[in-house]
């Protein structure tokens, strides 16, 4: 799996769209304790997307995932060096954009029951885990934000608390929209060749090797290919929004 980070609101500044509510841009200071909150919700999800496709494969008839010991939450596991530390750090320090990925879970489709299917179903399965993860993390922001409330010697651990479920919410929203676009090797590359005639759908699958170059590409060159990961994950925000602001705690890194 994929994933590209972007800055986020509320304890983190996101991109300005007509209508949404002005936050102050985050002083320098804090992106480090931004990171604290950001990383370890952003490193489970990520599992989390993983260990759906391992879990899935294993379902459609593919033990290969789990007889390697993937099929695990340890997120150790699922590191991989290059694309999960030394990547999203060399982009970091040369301010650019931060493009990232776990180890990505091994699957022989060959196993499948159902080669197709289980393909699709296998595909799927990440950002279907994402998705939940994104569902549930709007009521942890209420009930955080609630508890906080009730507790206010409490109120800076759940302020915490509550900043990581809203983090979670925009993030794998991101990690859905991104992994469905359908670049190989990209989840949603898996969908869309089977929408192809099978000359064309070899050809377009042969292109994974060269995708990582395709979509930094694409970052860099193609104005507004931003917006179309950041706009649904900045709409289901601004949906989010209206359900956990009234329970919204005081920033704890201000």
């Amino acid at each position: 799996m994929l994933a590209r980070t972007y800055s986020i609101r509320s304890t983190v500044e996101y991109p300005r769209v007509p209508g949404e509510r002005r936050y102050p841009p985050t002083p320098p200071a804090l992106i480090w304790q931004q990171l604290l909150l950001i990383a370890p919700v952003l490193l489970y999800s990520m599992v989390a997307h993983e260990y759906a496709h391992g879990w899935a494969a294993l379902k459609q008839g593919d033990p290969t995932a789990e007889s390697l010991g993937r099929l695990t939450w340890n997120p150790v596991s699922h590191i991989d060096p290059f694309m999960t530390v030394l990547l999203p750090l060399m982009l970091a320090f040369a301010g650019a954009p931060i493009l990232g990925g776990a180890k990505p879970i091994p699957v022989n489709p060959g196993n499948f029951r159902n080669i197709r299917r289980g393909d699709i179903i296998v595909s799927l399965a990440g950002v279907t885990a994402n998705l939940l993860i994104a569902i549930c993390c709007i009521p942890l922001a209420v009930l955080f934000g609630w508890l906080g409330g009730l507790t206010p010697s409490a109120v800076v651990p759940f302020a915490i608390l509550q900043h990581m479920a809203i983090y979670g919410i925009f993030l794998n929203v991101i990690l859905v929209v991104f992994n469905l676009l359908p670049i190989p090797p990209l989840d949603g590359s898996h969908v869309f060749k089977y929408l192809l005639p099978l000359p064309l759908a070899r050809a377009y699958t042969r292109l994974a090797g060269a995708g990582i170059l395709v979509l930094v590409a694409l970052m860099y060159f193609v104005p507004g290919f931003s917006s179309i990961v950041l706009g649904p994950a900045l709409f289901v925000r601004s949906l989010a929004e209206r359900v956990y602001f009234p329970f919204l705690l005081p920033n704890p890194l201000s």
